[in-house]
């Protein structure tokens, strides 16, 4: 992976903002294993998104689409937390803001890479093949940067 742009984080508030999430990060194994904590979590949608699925990759990657994409919005995340967070996504995602269905908003990772495939991406496919070994992937990768991330248990 490499390191995102420094400066993506610039406008989110980390206090009051919330991250939508679509993919990977839906997990509490996930968050657990990244944060060594699973932040507050509410179910939210956006129109015209799609978790797309991404050539070579089991995490997939948010694209505009006549769809509604489904996820979490994760609400109290500490400044620490976006910074951990935004470390993990690599520079091919986009920090961005979109509105939600409900009327809220909240800060999103879209896709601005190759390789999005036409299938959208089932979280239940993932879960059953993936989940458990990416999630330990995750805390590798959190215990490398961050050496006081709590072990998962």
């Amino acid at each position: 992976m490499t390191l995102p742009p420094p400066d993506r984080l610039a406008a989110v508030a980390p206090e009051s903002d919330a991250l939508f999430v679509y993919g990977t990060l839906q997990f509490p194994e996930v968050l657990q294993a990244l944060l060594g904590r699973v932040p507050s979590r509410a179910p939210a949608s956006a129109d015209g998104w799609r978790a797309a699925s991404l050539a070579g990759r089991v995490y997939p990657g948010l694209v505009p689409s006549t769809l509604t994409a489904r996820g979490l919005l994760l609400t109290d995340l500490t400044a620490d937390e976006w910074r951990r967070l935004d470390d993990f996504e690599d520079d091919l995602y986009d920090l961005r803001q979109l509105p939600l269905n409900d009327g809220r908003h909240g800060w999103t990772y879209t896709w601005s890479g190759p390789d999005v495939l036409p299938a959208t991406w089932q979280a239940d496919e993932f879960a059953a093949l993936h989940l458990t070994s990416y999630a330990a992937r995750c805390a590798r990768i959190a215990r490398h940067r961050h050496p006081r991330t709590p072990t998962p248990r």
